[in-house]
């Protein structure tokens, strides 16, 4: 049986990561590998990670971060320069 969990981006992280209002409870029985896809306006990533994840630079990636919450990081760089999206911008997790 497919899922999905929408969302909106609410804050910037100070490292530029998009924070969404999806909580980690909310993730919890969502499956963490590349059947999971995470869109944010045209930009979408496979699978969810942890703080700790091994992903190399300027990779995007959708993690629970240090906020609780889902966030779109490119990995050593800033989400929001890179991609654009701001605040109020949709994000759909779908698997």
């Amino acid at each position: 049986m497919a899922g999905r969990i929408e969302g909106t981006v609410v804050s910037i992280s100070g490292s530029g990561n998009l924070v969404t209002d999806i909580t980690a409870e909310q993730l919890t029985d969502v499956p963490r590998g590349e059947q999971v896809t995470v869109r944010c306006d045209e930009h979408e990533t496979l699978g969810i990670f942890d703080v700790g994840h091994n992903q190399p630079p300027f990779t995007l990636i959708a993690l629970v971060g240090s906020s609780g919450c889902l966030e779109l990081e490119i990995v050593t760089d800033s989400a929001k320069i890179m991609l654009g999206v701001s605040t109020g911008e949709k994000v759909e997790v779908r698997w």
